[in-house]
């Protein structure tokens, strides 16, 4: 077993909240802050995580379930547990092994890893590090060239499915960045960068990892024509340039033969609209609060979207999932799986791909549990009726 593997092991680390701590331990203040923060004033972010206690369970006992199957199949794939890893960006900031990394744990576990277009990893060594499904998400940077020369990458890979973020019309406004000059750090000039420079050099370990793995590297799955790959220190203004509209939707079509994914859908309305232009699946999300704050929770959007889809296209949810519980309470109100984010990142920052894989494998451990104690045989076991919810979510759910 590696150092890494043993201390991922130790009994400090019970539940993957405690990740939170050693990442940031390990992690400069301006890149923590970056993969914890969320826009404004947190509100979405704080209540993304609370919101899950509006959710209680109702077990049922005296049920033999000494062998539960939390195999499921989601977008044509089967996974052998419903949470899939979301697409983060700048992975490899976090920790070397980055994206290739956190989608070979994921592969392991026998789930599906979602790559983020502002990745430090090319798509096809991505995939190729992947046991299991590897979707790739996809943000219209560097033009419409530059997304089909990466569209048709995807699809040469293998990726199952290609997911279309919809709710980054502009990067959200966070707070965290602007106090921590995350932005002079990534491409300010070295009079601007002075003052942060503390902040970096405090955590010796990460700075000497970076280093080691070439510094702040180029976004090699956006490749400008007659530029070469998009530098990482574009991307905000690149965003900006790069919304998504309902019209894009048909000329991606006419790109990708495999399923599409709408993910940052809150309302009924975007959710219907999302099937009638052919997607497969949509995502409920506020991108884990880091976009428009103030805006619903994921899981109190949950049931508003499930039954706009009535079953016409399969419904996932990210956002606030920290337990196993918080899976079960997901699939309860509709969801077929959940993503995880900011968990196993934590996970990446502290360990590497070590660290992945224990938050996986915490989570799988969790959720056997509490479906031993409801009394689900399997995922399909999971119903509204394991669950009971204050009124707005019944509200809507009618």
């Amino acid at each position: 077993m590696t150092r890494a593997a043993r201390a991922v092991a130790s009994p400090h680390v019970v539940c993957i909240e405690d990740f939170r701590p050693l990442a940031r331990l390990r992690l400069p203040r301006p890149v923590f802050d970056y993969l914890d923060g969320g826009a404004d004033g947190e509100v979405t972010l704080r209540e993304n995580c609370r919101i899950f206690n509006d959710v209680t369970f109702r077990p049922r006992h005296a049920v033999v379930v000494s062998n539960c199957d939390l195999r499921t199949r989601v977008l044509g794939f089967d996974v052998s547990f419903p949470a899939l890893l979301a697409p983060v960006g700048y992975s490899r900031l976090m920790h070397p092994d980055g994206e290739a990394g956190a989608a070979r744990a994921a592969g392991l576990a026998g789930t599906a890893y979602i790559l983020s277009t502002i990745s430090g990893h090319r798509v096809e060594d991505v995939k190729a590090a992947s046991s299991g499904p590897v979707c790739f998400q996809l943000y219209l940077m560097g033009g419409r060239a530059a997304s089909e020369a990466v569209i048709e990458r995807a699809r040469v890979a293998g990726c199952a499915a290609l997911v279309i973020t919809i709710d980054t019309p502009v990067a959200g406004l966070r707070e965290r960045d602007y106090r921590n000059g995350m932005k002079e750090l990534m491409s300010g000039s070295v009079l601007e960068k002075l003052p942060f420079l503390p902040q970096i050099l405090a955590r010796p370990g990460w700075i000497a990892s970076f280093l080691r793995d070439g510094g702040l590297s180029k976004l090699p799955n956006v490749v400008i024509p007659g530029k070469g790959p998009m530098e990482l220190v574009d991307v905000t203004a690149a965003l900006a340039r790069a919304a998504v509209s309902w019209d894009d939707l048909k000329w991606i079509r006419g790109l990708w033969p495999g399923p599409i994914v709408i993910k940052g859908v809150l309302t009924g309305d975007d959710a219907r609209r999302a099937v009638d232009e052919g997607a497969a699946a949509v995502v409920v999300s506020n991108h884990g609060g880091r976009q428009l704050d103030g805006v619903r929770p994921s899981l109190r959007a949950l049931p508003e979207v499930v039954t706009a889809v009535n079953g016409q296209a399969e419904v996932l949810m990210d956002g606030g999932v920290r337990r196993g519980t918080d899976v079960l309470k997901a699939l309860a109100l509709g969801a077929a799986a959940v993503g995880i984010g900011r968990p196993y990142v934590w996970g990446l920052a502290s360990f590497g791909e070590a660290g992945v894989d224990r938050v996986l494998q915490i989570l799988d451990d969790e959720f056997i549990t509490i479906m031993r104690q409801v009394g689900a045989l399997d995922i399909s076991h999971i119903t509204r009726r394991n669950v009971t919810a204050v009124l707005p979510f019944d509200q809507i759910a009618r």
